[in-house]
């Protein structure tokens, strides 16, 4: 069923777990994501890019995951949420889709630009019953940092900063920065959680983690039990769809010329890929 990803990310802060909020791009991912969060008994956050709008076409993409989990799985509570939403343009295409839940990134802007361009969001978007998450601080991609050491101080969250800022724009969600990096960019050695705990106490609204394909057990929850209470996950599951479809296409077999066991195969590596995630998370059961 499909349900608020205010109310998903409010009931995972209450009870002090997170859930996955994984990125698709195709009916195949899809599938795999709902079904194995159906499996777990499990809340998800079913997430889209402008990019991928722009390739499937929003109103396509959108429905295709409202009906998947509508007609499929009607017992799992299903959000469905624009990724890194980066202008207000692009805010208001998906408002009038029917989106409830959008991110709005202006985490590359000065902090008072960003904070300026986040309000406008946030006031958009209450009169429209759509919950907002922000972005403070800077996760930073490959291209931005390489693979050597970064100077973590100027992309991570000020906690002080934080606290100002869901004040001025009220927005419902806020995505952290404490060391992680998207894609395969290099991390900071070690998060910094106590900086972490530090915004936690200064704020009362769910923190979400971007850039966390990859942690293990010990990290994740670390940072749960700091006010985590949601990891976006898109490189580990595009690994996981890439990764089984290059294999089956090297097979000589009949595999390589069904289109539907090519794909079947790797919408299964994602669903397991997912509730790996799911399980980690702490979110199996809470459905």
């Amino acid at each position: 069923m499909i349900t608020s990803v205010k109310e998903i990310l409010n009931k995972a802060k209450e009870g002090h777990y997170a859930v996955g909020a994984f990125n698709t791009a195709n009916l195949e991912v899809t599938q795999a994501i709902i079904k194995a969060a159906s499996e777990m008994h499990s809340p998800v956050i079913v997430q889209i890019t402008e990019k991928t709008m722009n390739y499937t076409g929003g109103r396509a993409i959108f429905n295709l995951i409202k009906n998947v989990a509508e007609f499929y799985y009607p017992k799992i509570p299903v959000g469905i949420h624009l990724d890194h939403g980066k202008s207000l343009e692009i805010i208001q295409r998906v408002a009038d889709i029917g989106f409830n839940s959008v991110m709005y990134d202006g985490s590359r802007d000065k902090y008072d630009d960003n904070l300026s361009a986040t309000k406008k969001v946030v006031d958009f978007c209450k009169k429209r019953n759509i919950s907002v998450q922000a972005e403070l601080g800077s996760v930073p991609y490959f291209g931005e940092i390489g693979l050597e050491d970064a100077d973590w101080d100027k992309y991570m969250t000020n906690p002080n900063q934080a606290e100002e800022f869901v004040e001025m724009t009220g927005t419902d969600a806020l995505a952290v920065a404490i060391g992680n990096a998207h894609g395969f960019a290099k991390e900071r050695e070690t998060p910094d959680y106590a900086r972490l705990e530090m915004i936690n106490k200064k704020l009362n609204i769910p923190l979400i983690l971007h850039g966390a394909s990859d942690w293990e057990s010990g990290r994740v929850e670390e940072v749960i039990k700091r006010g985590i209470c949601c990891f976006n996950v898109d490189t580990a599951i595009r690994l996981a769809f890439v990764n089984n479809l290059a294999n089956s296409l090297k097979n000589k077999g009949e595999i390589s010329f069904d289109i539907r066991k090519v794909l079947g195969s790797a919408r299964e590596a994602v669903e397991n890929a997912v509730k790996e995630k799911i399980k980690l998370f702490g979110s199996d059961g809470k459905a």
